[in-house]
């Protein structure tokens, strides 16, 4: 986009990707605690891969690019008294850190308000010369 409202477009573009990793975090902390039997997949980390979006050398915003999925393996760990317990007592758990998923929380909300903050800005200008232009 291009054109007198291209801040608008940019800054909702990086709104849209913090909300699309928001919801990737939710998931993660959501399934944290997920057990699974030793001979199934652990649940596995969403992680969003972002990407600029370019035109002619000029920023266009930001797009999810893809989703990516972190090991199906994670971590065995000795819970002898888990009904998935398997005869050596084992079961597996996510490798998900909550520690890094708060980190990464962080970092993802202070994204969205950020870009909220710049949208603000550029409408409140952009109503300003509206009233110059009457």
């Amino acid at each position: 986009m291009t054109g007198p409202f291209h801040s608008l477009s940019i800054s909702g573009s990086g709104m849209d990707v913090a909300q699309v990793w928001l919801d990737a975090i939710a998931d993660n902390v959501a399934n944290i605690n997920n057990v699974s039997a030793t001979d199934a997949p652990a649940f596995q980390e969403r992680i969003i891969v972002a990407q600029a979006r370019e035109h002619n050398g000029r920023p266009q915003g930001v797009d999810v690019k893809r989703l990516e999925f972190g090991t199906p393996f994670g971590e065995v760990v000795y819970e002898p008294n888990h009904v998935l317990a398997d005869e050596e007592g084992f079961v597996r758990i996510p490798a998900v850190s909550l520690s890094q998923q708060m980190t990464h929380m962080l970092v993802a909300q202070r994204a969205y308000q950020a870009n909220a903050s710049a949208f603000r800005t550029a409408r409140d200008a952009y109503q300003r010369a509206l009233e110059i232009g009457r």
